[in-house]
C-alpha cells in the first residue's frame, strides 16, 4: 500500500529512521522495479551546515525572488498555501534558494533529486511542512525485483540506486503521494534495536554539524553502502 503524506511530514529525524523498511516501487516500461530502503541520511536546513539549503551570509532577498520567479512555474501546482510559502522563504536566516535546491522546500512525500560531478544522481525525499528545507537522502536499496538482471552492489550506494531505479531530473519535484511512476509502499517496521546511528558521509566541509549522527541503516543489512 502507498505510504500517504502525513507519513512525510513528520519530523525529519523521524522519517530517516522509519524510510527503513520501507519500498520504493518505481514503474518502468511496464514493469515494476522494487528496492527495499536500508540505509539514510537526514539533512535539515537550512540550520544543517551539510545541507543545500544552508549559507553562511544572508542570500539578498531580492535574490530568492527572483529565483521563486523563473522556477515558479515549475512547483506552484505543488503548494498549498502559495503566500505563506514564499513569506516563510523569503524571512529564513541563513537560507539558500537556487534553482537546484527549490523543490526541498516543498512539503513532506516530494523528490529532490540533483546530480553530483555531473554523473551521479541522488535520491532525496523531501519532509515536514511546506517552507521547510528539509529532506532525507536514500542511500541505499536492497533490490527486490529483477534479481535475475542485478550484479551484486548494484544499489548500494545513492548514486548506484538512481539507476538502479532508472531516475534523473524528470523526477525534480515528483510527488510520491500522487505518482504512477514512483512511490513508497509499506514494508516492515525495523525496530530501534536494528537501527544503527552514524555520521554522514562525504560532509567534512559541515564543520561542527560533520559529527551528528544523522545516517541510519539496518544492522546486518548486505546492502547497506561501504564506507
Amino acid at each position: 500500500m502507498r505510504i500517504k503524506r502525513d507519513f512525510f511530514l513528520q519530523p525529519t529525524l523521524k522519517v530517516a529512521k522509519d524510510l527503513l523498511g520501507q519500498y520504493v516501487v518505481r514503474s518502468y516500461k511496464g514493469n515494476l522495479i522494487i528496492g527495499k530502503i536500508v540505509e539514510t541520511e537526514a539533512y535539515i536546513g537550512p540550520k544543517d551546515k551539510a545541507s543545500h539549503a544552508y549559507y553562511a551570509k544572508e542570500q539578498p532577498t531580492g535574490q530568492k525572488k527572483k529565483v521563486l520567479f523563473r522556477n515558479w512555474s515549475k512547483i506552484k501546482n505543488h503548494i498549498q498555501d502559495k503566500e505563506n510559502f514564499l513569506k516563510r522563504i523569503l524571512k529564513l536566516k541563513h537560507a539558500k534558494v537556487t534553482k537546484r535546491n527549490l523543490a526541498e522546500y516543498l512539503k513532506g512525500g516530494h523528490i529532490y533529486i540533483y546530480l553530483v560531478y555531473g554523473i551521479y544522481y541522488q535520491f532525496n525525499i523531501t519532509t515536514y511542512k511546506e517552507g521547510y528545507p528539509e529532506c532525507v537522502l536514500i542511500r541505499s536499496l536492497e533490490p527486490i525485483s529483477n534479481l535475475k538482471k542485478l550484479n551484486l552492489n548494484i544499489s548500494n550506494g545513492p548514486g548506484k540506486l538512481c539507476r538502479f531505479l532508472k531516475l534523473d531530473n524528470s523526477f525534480w519535484a515528483e510527488d510520491l503521494c500522487q505518482s504512477k511512476r514512483i512511490w513508497i509502499s509499506n514494508g516492515k517496521k525495523i525496530s530501534s534495536s536494528e537501527i544503527i546511528k552514524s555520521k554522514r558521509i562525504g560532509i567534512e566541509y559541515a564543520q561542527e554539524h560533520s559529527e551528528l549522527l544523522w545516517r541510519f541503516y539496518i544492522r546486518g543489512n548486505k546492502w547497506v553502502s561501504k564506507v
